[in-house]
C-alpha cells in the first residue's frame, strides 16, 4: 500500500533534518550501549597516522559534488592526485560530503574551511543481541 506524503518543497528541506538528527540520536543510544563493539579497523592507523573520516559539506550551488569534494580535499593535501588518492567516496543524495583518510593534523585543518559543515572518524560497530533486545531475534 503506497502513500503519497504530498510535500511541498521547503518541507523536504526538514524532513532531511529530522532525519538526520534521528540518525544521529540512534546511532548515540547504539554507541552507549555496553553490547555495541568496535569492528577491528581495516586501516590500521597509528595516532598521527591516516584513518578514514566523514566529511560533511554544504551542498555546492552550481558545482558537480564529486569535483566540489576534491577541491575541499585538495586544501589540506599538496595536490590534486594526492587528494584523489585519499577520497573514498563521494555523498551527494540525502547529505553531501565525503569520505577520506586524513591525518589528524588535516582533519583539524579542513575543519576549519568555509563550507565544511563537520568532520567525524568513520567507524563500523556490531550490534550483538542475545534474544531478549526491542526486536526479540532469536
Amino acid at each position: 500500500m503506497a502513500t503519497n506524503l504530498n510535500l511541498k518543497p521547503h518541507h523536504s528541506k526538514y524532513l532531511v533534518l529530522v532525519f538526520f538528527a534521528l540518525l544521529h540520536f540512534n546511532s548515540a543510544v547504539i554507541m552507549s550501549d555496553s553490547a555495541a563493539k568496535p569492528l577491528d579497523s581495516v586501516d590500521s592507523s597509528t595516532p598521527s597516522g591516516p584513518a578514514v573520516y566523514i566529511v560533511y559539506t554544504e551542498k555546492p550551488v552550481g558545482e558537480d559534488p564529486a569535483s566540489y569534494h576534491i577541491q575541499t580535499l585538495s586544501n589540506v593535501f599538496d595536490s590534486e592526485e594526492a587528494a584523489r588518492e585519499a577520497l573514498l567516496h563521494t555523498y551527494k543524495n540525502a547529505a553531501t560530503g565525503f569520505s577520506a583518510k586524513l591525518t589528524p593534523e588535516q582533519v583539524a585543518e579542513i575543519s576549519k574551511l568555509p563550507g565544511v559543515l563537520q568532520v567525524v572518524p568513520s567507524r563500523t560497530l556490531q550490534l550483538h543481541s542475545g534474544g531478549s533486545g526491542l526486536l526479540n531475534l532469536h
